[in-house]
C-alpha cells in the first residue's frame, strides 16, 4: 500500500467537561453496538441514547397484531427498527414482513442492523417510500396481515442538529423526513403570510400566541431570511417576551421561559407537519389502509399528538359503521406509568386498532 493509499486516522471529537454536550462528541452512544455498558447507563435514567430510538408500547401493540409465524405483514413507518424486531421475532422466521419508510439516511441504517440480526430478504425487505402508498405495495405483494404504524419523528431524527427538527440544538432549518425531496422549513417560512403561518400554527399545534409568532416571523423575514433553528427560537423567544400570558387550568400563571419552551416546541411541530405534508398523507392512508388488510387483518396506529389522534379515530370509526372493520378500539390506549419514567419521549403517545372484517 502506497502512503497515497493509506487510510486517514481520524480522531475522536474532544469536548469540555465531564459529559458530552454536543451530538457528535456523543461518541458512544452513537456505537451503540460497541459501547453497551454505557447505553444501559442511558436508558437506565430514562434517557434515549443519542442517534438511537426506544421502540413504544411494543407489548401492548404485540397483542393487538396477534402475529402468527406464516403471517404477511407491513411495518409502515421502519425508523429504528425497534418495532420490526419485534415482529420478525413473532413470525418465527415463516412469514414475511416489509418495513416502508421516507426517510433514505435512517433507513439505510436500519436495513444494516436487522441485516445484522440475520434477517434475509426471505422474511424482511426495506422499501424506500412513503407510508401512503400502501395501496401500490399491496398490489404488488398482496394483502397484510398485520400492519403497523407508528406516526412520531425518531428519536435519531431529533437528536441529529443536521436534520434541524428540534430547537435544543443549532442546525439547518430543514425539518424534511426526506431531504431529497420538497423543500425546507426555512424556504417554506419565506414563502407563507402572515395569516397563513397563524392557520399553520393553530391547525397543526394548537399554539396559542401564534398571531404573536406569525407577526414576528414576517418582520424578521423581511430583513433577515430565518435559516437555522436557533435563529426561529430566537424569534419566538422575541415575540413571547411582551406578551401577556394566559393563566393555566388552575388560575396560575406560568413562568415565561416555559412558555417559550413550550411554543417553541409547538412551531417546530407544526412546521415540520406542513413540510411533509403530514395530515394529507395520514387522510391518504386511513383511506387505502382497509384495502390493504386481508379479512381479518389488524391495524395499529401510535399518535403523538391531537391532531393525528382525531384523523385515525374518525376513520376509524367511519369504517366500522360501514362495516369494513369488524371490530375498533372504543378507548385510546396509553403508555403505563412505568413505561414513560423509563422513556420520557413515550407521554404523548396515543394507541389504537382496528380489525377488518
Amino acid at each position: 500500500m502506497t502512503e497515497q493509499e493509506q487510510p486517514v486516522h481520524k480522531r475522536r471529537i474532544h469536548y469540555s467537561g465531564k459529559y458530552p454536550r454536543h451530538f457528535a462528541e456523543k461518541y458512544k452512544e452513537l456505537h451503540p453496538e460497541k459501547y453497551k455498558d454505557e447505553i444501559a447507563h442511558v436508558r437506565a435514567k430514562g434517557n434515549t441514547p443519542a442517534g438511537t430510538h426506544i421502540p413504544i408500547m411494543v407489548k401492548e401493540i404485540l397483542g393487538i397484531l396477534a402475529i402468527k409465524p406464516g403471517e404477511q405483514g407491513f411495518d409502515a413507518t421502519l425508523g429504528y427498527g425497534g418495532h420490526t424486531m419485534a415482529m420478525l421475532k413473532e413470525l418465527q422466521g415463516r412469514g414475511h414482513l416489509y418495513g416502508g419508510d421516507v426517510d433514505p439516511i435512517e433507513s439505510k441504517k436500519t436495513e444494516a442492523r436487522i441485516r445484522q440480526q440475520g434477517y434475509g430478504p426471505d422474511i424482511w425487505e426495506r422499501r424506500q417510500m412513503n407510508f401512503c402508498e400502501i395501496d401500490k405495495l399491496a398490489a404488488e405483494v398482496g394483502p397484510f396481515d398485520f400492519v403497523l404504524a407508528d406516526l412520531g419523528v425518531s428519536s435519531m431524527q431529533i437528536d441529529n442538529p443536521e436534520r434541524g427538527f428540534t430547537y435544543k440544538s443549532d442546525g439547518p432549518l430543514d425539518l424534511r423526513l426526506n431531504p431529497e425531496t420538497g423543500i425546507s422549513a426555512a424556504d417554506r417560512l419565506q414563502q407563507m403570510s402572515c395569516d397563513e403561518l397563524v392557520g399553520m400554527m393553530q391547525e397543526n399545534a394548537d399554539e396559542p400566541y401564534a398571531e404573536e409568532i406569525a407577526r414576528q416571523i414576517v418582520r424578521t423575514e423581511r430583513h433577515t431570511a430565518i435559516r437555522t433553528t436557533r435563529a426561529l427560537y430566537e424569534v419566538i423567544e422575541k415575540a413571547l417576551q411582551r406578551v401577556r400570558l394566559q393563566r393555566d387550568e388552575k388560575g396560575n400563571l406560568p413562568e415565561r421561559r416555559d412558555i417559550i419552551r413550550k411554543s417553541s416546541a409547538r412551531v417546530f411541530q407544526a412546521l415540520r407537519i406542513d413540510v411533509n405534508h403530514e395530515y394529507e398523507v395520514l387522510y391518504e392512508f386511513m383511506e387505502k389502509l382497509p384495502d390493504a388488510l386481508a379479512p381479518g387483518g389488524r391495524a395499529a396506529i401510535l399518535t403523538f399528538h391531537s391532531g393525528e389522534d382525531r384523523i385515525v379515530k374518525k376513520a376509524f370509526k367511519a369504517f366500522h359503521q360501514q362495516g369494513i372493520y369488524r371490530e375498533i378500539a372504543r378507548d385510546v390506549i396509553r403508555p403505563s406509568r412505568e413505561e414513560c419514567y423509563e422513556n420520557s419521549r413515550a407521554h404523548s403517545t396515543k394507541l389504537r386498532w382496528a380489525i377488518k372484517a
